[in-house]
């Protein structure tokens, strides 16, 4: 009996004790649109912690009994008890916070619930015992850790955010002093007394406002007179030396900060023995964006729409567009402190990158129609037209069976970190939606092209994504020889009555075989007769080629996006993957007529590349824009009224033959029609839409159409217009910050914050 006893007590020791045993635990947080990097994974009751990677993946010590806590600004909070499991998968919810409250104010006088804040004195205070300003975040902010440097580039301390990213391969952060790009050298030497704030922001949400640079988290300095004018003494010291040729400090402070591409602070002997005792105090190198450089990109010359006479012109006609490449590419040039180029702003691409509070359609026709007018906040003499369309929604599971081929360049142009890798991060998102009817065959091109993976079933997650992983960068590009083999593979594996589309990803710099704008231009148009849609995801910077792009997705009956993180990826081939890769209404062409009694003069804000004939509206054989599942489009015009006087418009003599009779009309506006086709049909449907005439004050206009007067208005300002010259950014941004209504995933609050960027450095 002593010794079953003894047996018993000995088993139930042995069990305790391996219960108490810690393990490692590992596995993967995903949302619903798949793996989440920069979770915040803690064993609840003690100090253990640990963030997830850029794939998800996390691996934490604990043992059984223990709870781990699953945490992120952008996400509810999750819990979970470890089992005798060594494997833990997560899936976490949106808060609905998402980018606006992940910024944390290091430095100033606001407190809050998750960080402690610093003011000025204390961290003065704190520099009697520390100088230098690094130092005093260790410990301040949750993932940040301080590293003292001693190695040659000197000694000031290194900031690192906790948790690294697979297109980065490092975790220093970025560093961004009143609109600049620098480092921590030039972080240490300030006299902390001059800070105003400093902004953090973490992971994926540093990607998200400042493109592939901040992949591994931003430090966003402000100083209260500007930084360059208020660093101490020694600064001005330095030797600066911009684009290989030395400087002094003043020459320094004249550099317009969109005009830098970094900055990097240098102090070791063997500098002095080169530049002798002038750079004693250390040297300052900065490397300005160069001519060439600047125009290696390539876009398409834009002539802005200008007021036109009702009299002379009643009707104004052009093709819908849903791209919305040039917002994320003008915001990627924002975040990277680059001049941007006046034509990569297309501003009905802009308007149009945003959701609208549209009405779902309800009855025959694929989309819904919503109109409204107000007065026009920057023209005193005129009123904004709003036109909406809503495009109906498709659950993902009843889009018809899809037939994609991926078409990759794998040029020696996509080695950079923002090009390939990204690239092929994007398309995981897109391979885990699909589903068994799906089929995807891979085709790459470089100096060749080449089939890498055959049509594969959605089903065989595996094969296709080991595919992608494999794909390797170099050679010269051979885009127009890829296009051809990408049509060949499609037109095999054709799915009649399915969903038949190209994904070309790209930076679009062809330069082997048909390459020029006009011979890929005839190419696609011969080849968008085979009913096979195109989709085109640009990538990169310095040689993007948006022109040639745009020419492919809209002569490819397509769409054209640009990803400059992996959150627009996320956007595009993720939230949005109906609207994407499924087209519901195809050739979609508007045309408005104006009442000459209602409006004297009109203008099309943006759309300057989609503009019709008149006589093309009737004509099916005239290609136009693709409308995809729950897509909005969005056009504004700007009007003025019969009778009242404008700067823009000249006196136009009495017509004698032409006499305009509208009386049965007075209340109506204008006319709006659309023209579309069904995916599958060469035949156009139209639909006649009336819009009253109103006085609506824009205060009293909704959220919509407020916010998308601000997007137009900040593209317009962008653009150097003639039409917004009296209107400043804190206009914009107060309108903007008016009618962001809901923002569920804080796009609209990230306009705002771009805006905010551009007007600290005008």
């Amino acid at each position: 009996m002593n010794k079953m006893m003894t047996l018993v007590f000995v088993i139930g020791f042995t069990l305790t004790a391996l219960a108490q045993q810690e393990r490692t635990i590992t596995g993967i947080v995903s949302d619903d649109m798949g793996p989440v990097a920069d979770i915040s994974v803690k064993v609840i009751g003690t100090n253990k912690g640990t963030v997830t990677d850029f794939d998800g993946n996390y691996s934490i010590k604990a043992k059984t009994g223990d709870v781990l806590k699953f945490t992120h600004i952008s996400y509810i909070t999750t819990t979970k008890k470890v089992t005798k499991n060594s494997i833990i998968n997560v899936t976490v919810g949106t808060s609905g916070n998402a980018l606006e409250e992940v910024i944390v104010t290091a430095y100033g006088r606001k407190r809050s619930s998750r960080i402690r804040s610093h003011s000025t004195r204390q961290i003065n205070r704190k520099n009697k015992y520390n100088t230098s300003i690094t130092n005093t975040l260790q410990g301040k902010i949750a993932g940040i850790q301080v590293t003292s440097n001693s190695e040659s580039t000197g000694n000031s301390s290194k900031i690192i955010l906790r948790g690294t990213t697979s297109i980065t391969q490092n975790n220093v952060p970025l560093y961004v002093i009143d609109g600049k790009p620098s480092n921590s050298s030039t972080l240490s030497s300030l006299n902390p007394k001059h800070i105003k704030n400093i902004n953090v922001l973490k992971g994926a949400n540093g990607a998200a406002l400042y493109g592939s640079q901040g992949a591994n988290g931003v430090i966003v300095i402000t100083t209260k007179q500007g930084v360059y004018k208020i660093l101490n003494k020694n600064e001005s010291k330095k030797l600066y030396i911009i684009d290989d040729k030395e400087m002094s400090f003043k020459d320094f402070n004249k550099i317009a900060p969109n005009k830098i591409k970094s900055i990097q602070t240098l102090k070791n002997k063997s500098l002095i023995k080169l530049y002798g005792q002038k750079a004693k105090h250390g040297i300052v190198s900065i490397t300005t964006f160069k001519t060439d450089e600047m125009q290696n990109e390539s876009y398409q010359e834009i002539d802005e729409n200008q007021f036109k006479h009702v009299y002379f012109a009643p009707l104004s006609t052009f093709s819908i567009d849903v791209d919305k490449a040039s917002y994320s590419n003008v915001r990627r040039m924002i975040n990277n402190g680059q001049a941007i180029y006046p034509d990569a702003v297309k501003v009905e691409e802009m308007i149009n990158y945003f959701d609208y509070q549209y009405k779902q359609p309800n009855g025959e026709h694929p989309f819904s129609i919503q109109t409204e007018v107000a007065n026009s906040p920057y023209n005193k003499d005129a009123k904004i037209v709003k036109i909406g369309l809503q495009g109906k929604k498709i659950a993902n599971e009843n889009i018809p069976a899809s037939n994609l081929v991926f078409l990759i360049d794998v040029s020696g142009s996509m080695s950079a970190s923002n090009k390939l890798p990204l690239l092929k991060s994007a398309f995981k998102i897109l391979v885990k939606q699909l589903r068994n009817k799906d089929k995807v065959a891979i085709v790459v091109y470089a100096g060749a092209a080449g089939v890498v993976l055959n049509a594969t079933s959605g089903d065989d997650k595996n094969k296709i994504l080991n595919a992608l992983n494999k794909l390797k960068s170099g050679g010269s590009t051979a885009g127009g020889q890829g296009i051809e083999l990408a049509y060949k593979i499609a037109k095999e594996n054709f799915i009649k009555n399915g969903n038949n589309r190209i994904i070309l990803a790209t930076d679009g710099d062809f330069n082997v075989g048909a390459s020029s704008n006009k011979s890929m231009e005839d190419l696609i148009v011969e080849k968008r007769k085979t009913g096979i849609f195109l989709t085109v995801l640009g990538f990169g910077m310095s040689n993007y080629k948006d022109s040639k792009l745009e020419i492919l997705a809209d002569k490819g009956n397509g769409n054209h996006a640009y990803i400059d993180t992996m959150q627009e990826a996320k956007r595009i081939l993720g939230t949005e993957f109906g609207g994407t890769l499924y087209t519901i209404a195809k050739d979609v062409k508007i045309q408005v007529e104006f009442n000459p009694n209602k409006v004297q003069a009109y203008r099309l804000i943006g759309y300057e590349n989609r503009l019709l004939a008149n006589k093309d509206f009737k004509d099916d054989t005239i290609d136009a824009g693709e409308l995809g599942s729950n897509h909005t489009v969005t056009a504004l015009y700007e009007i003025i009224p019969t009778g009242v006087e404008s700067k823009y418009l000249k006196n136009i003599s009495d017509l004698k033959y032409t006499k305009v009779n509208a009386t049965n009309f007075n209340d109506e506006l204008l006319t709006v029609k659309f023209r579309y086709k069904k995916p599958t049909e060469n035949k156009s449907n139209e639909i006649i839409h009336v819009v009253n005439n109103t006085n609506e004050t824009f205060q009293n206009a909704s959220n919509d159409f407020k916010f998308a007067t601000s997007v137009a208005m900040f593209g317009m300002k962008l653009r150097k217009s003639k039409f917004t010259k009296s209107v400043n950014y804190k206009d914009i941004i107060t309108i903007a910050n008016k009618s962001k209504g809901k923002d569920t995933h804080a796009y609209r609050a990230e306009f705002i914050r771009l805006v905010e960027t551009v007007a600290s450095v005008q």
